[in-house]
């Protein structure tokens, strides 16, 4: 069959917080992100001051780190886990360069330049780097699990190694034996299935 008729989606997560000064405009922000494309996956309200600081921790030291997380933990915010290929790019577009001031005249469209008023009131969050995602993702949603998604190849290696011959073996015994009650088998012959790809696969 043509290669092309199976597109390779790559699936990417960010974080992307709405911030206290734009938390009256959630709603309106949040449609946003769903007619970008994204998936919006969990979210959570509001930080504590020593949660801020953890958050930012990268930024500790530097002149603006003690407005910074009073800011952020000074009223309620909304955290986003949001999905799609190319997710923290096509985020990073979206909401635009860090000072909302400077936003307004070089990315006028933007999300900071719409909804933020100064280079720390900018309100919206977004990850850097896929690494930065991964470990904000991981403090805000502690039980998420972030892997990456097989590609097609990886999937069909997977299933032609221990899904298909375990298969083949199961329904050939449900062939030759002809069972009266041919569910009541099927959920036999599924059952040693999976036990024989769980086997296999460790």
């Amino acid at each position: 069959m043509d290669q092309t008729s199976y597109p390779r989606i790559y699936v990417e997560r960010t974080l992307a917080i709405i911030k206290p000064d734009a938390i009256h405009r959630a709603e309106e922000i949040e449609d946003i992100i769903l007619k970008s494309g994204f998936t919006i996956l969990q979210r959570k309200l509001q930080l504590s001051p020593e949660q801020c600081s953890d958050f930012y921790a990268d930024q500790y030291g530097k002149l603006f780190f003690p407005s910074l997380t009073a800011f952020m933990s000074s009223g309620p915010i909304i955290a986003v886990t949001l999905a799609r290929e190319n997710a923290i790019a096509h985020w990073k577009s979206i909401i635009g360069p860090v000072n909302s001031i400077k936003a307004r005249e070089t990315h006028p469209d933007c999300l900071r330049a719409k909804y933020g008023t100064s280079d720390l009131k900018n309100a919206l969050h977004g990850s850097e780097s896929f690494h930065a995602a991964e470990r904000e993702i991981k403090f805000m949603f502690p039980n998420s699990v972030i892997e990456p998604f097989p590609s097609r190849e990886a999937t069909e290696e997977y299933l032609s190694r221990y899904v298909n011959p375990t298969l083949l073996r199961g329904l050939t015994e449900l062939c030759k034996h002809k069972p009266h009650n041919p569910c009541l088998l099927n959920i036999t012959v599924t059952m040693f299935v999976c036990w024989s790809i769980v086997e296999e696969a460790e």
